[in-house]
Formats: structure tokens, sequence, C-alpha cells
């Protein structure tokens, strides 16, 4: 497989690029590519270029040959709205839903959110995550990049506006309904994931209010991080596409 790296800047027909600080460390020490080694490189906004090394020292740059428009993105945008579970957890959220296809990811601050930070550590805690979305795209194929957005409380989320016909999930362990009897959707899904604590009433009643379905996924109960890979891979399997 050609190694694949993100450039966060725009891309141009025979332009020679420099690679980040962070993508040159992990082809240089980590893969030890060498001057005329094949890469691809893209920059998130769709599409990617073939390109080949053409100076390996402390730096690397690569000079783009060929342009591709593949597309690796699912046909049903599907946007995680996680509340934050403890520790390094939504690490592992971001990978494994940015692989699974996710459009764009809402960390959320519930009410029974165990995680509390400050303003300025929970700004790194995001940039943290956006850089573990980028390293999920150049992994597993895609060219565009699933933005994690800033962490909101549930009523600042439920303010904002959503499109008319998206479907609006919340999971609970019980009384929701199944993903199978629901009618294939008109536009756009939001999945809402609830903490470790689970959700309070109240928030369920404020998220109902905003037009969220509740739903469960099976009779087991699913950790707050396992819950949401589950119920996207569970849509894609559905109506995306698996």
């Amino acid at each position: 497989m050609i190694p694949r790296f993100h450039c966060p800047f725009p891309l141009a027909p025979g332009a020679q690029v420099e690679l980040p600080a962070q993508a040159v460390q992990h082809a240089l020490k980590v893969l030890r590519l060498r001057a005329g080694d094949a890469v691809v490189v893209f920059d998130g906004r769709g599409g990617e270029w073939r390109g080949e090394i053409v100076g390996a020292g402390g730096t690397a740059r690569v000079a783009l040959r060929e342009f591709s428009d593949r597309d690796a993105e699912s046909p049903l945008p599907i946007t995680l709205v996680q509340a934050l579970p403890s520790g390094d957890k939504m690490d592992w959220v971001v990978e494994k839903c940015v692989e699974l296809g996710v459009a764009a990811i809402q960390p959320l601050a519930a009410r029974r959110s165990v995680i509390r930070l400050s303003a300025e550590r929970m700004a790194r805690r995001v940039g943290h995550w956006n850089a573990i979305a980028r390293a999920a795209c150049e992994q597993c194929g895609r060219n565009r990049v699933p933005e994690v957005a800033a962490v909101l409380d549930l009523p600042q989320y439920l303010a904002r506006t959503m499109p008319q016909n998206a479907l609006r999930l919340q999971l609970t362990p019980q009384g929701g309904v199944a993903l199978r009897g629901l009618a294939r959707p008109s536009g756009p899904a939001v999945v809402m994931i609830g903490p470790e604590g689970g959700w309070e009433d109240g928030e369920l009643r404020a998220a109902q209010a905003a037009g969220f379905r509740t739903v469960q996924l099976g009779p087991r109960i699913l950790r707050s991080e396992t819950a949401g890979a589950a119920a996207l891979a569970a849509l894609q399997a559905i109506w995306g596409d698996f």
C-alpha cells in the first residue's frame, strides 16, 4: 500500500510540497522513505495526488504527478454527537468512527459526563482529536477529513439549526425503537450517544422535543465509547455504503 499523507493546505498540479513536520517524522523515521518513493497526498477537500519523494533530509518534499478524484465517502452523511467519555476513550471513538465513514463529530458535555476540563485544555483536546481524524483518513483511504467540532452542552447543540429532513436518533439502552423499523432517511442522519452515566430524564425530553427519536441497538447495554461505532456500522449496513 502506498503511504498516504494529509497536507493542511491546497494542492495544485505540478507543485512540489513540503510535508508537515509530523508527517515527515513518520515518513522518514518510521516508513524510511527515500527520494523516488511513491506517496499519495491529499488536502481534505476531496481527491488525492500521486507523487514521489524528491528530497529527504530533515524535511521531505513531494512532487505532485497525477490527480485522482477518487472518493471514499458514504452516500449517507452521518454526524456523531458523542457525550464525552472518561480518560482517552474519545481518541478511540474518533479514530474508529472516521474509519466507519462519519461525516462530522460533535463532542457533547452531558450532565453526567465524567470529564471536566478548563476551556484551554478542552481546546487542546479538540485539536488533538482533529489530528486523530486526519491520521485516520490517511490510514483508511478517505480524502475528506471530518471535523471534530468544539465541545457544546446539550442545550447549545439543540439550539442549532439542523436540516428539516435529517434523521435524528438518540441511543438509549431501553425503551427505544429498533433501527430496522425506521424508514430510509431522505437527508442526513444525526446519532446522539449518551455519557457513561446515561442520559438524565430532562436530557431525553429536551432531545425528543427537538425531533430526536430514541433507538436501541439490541438487548445488550453498550459502553458509551462502543455505541457510536456500533450505530455507525449499523446505519452504513442498512442505508450507507457497506
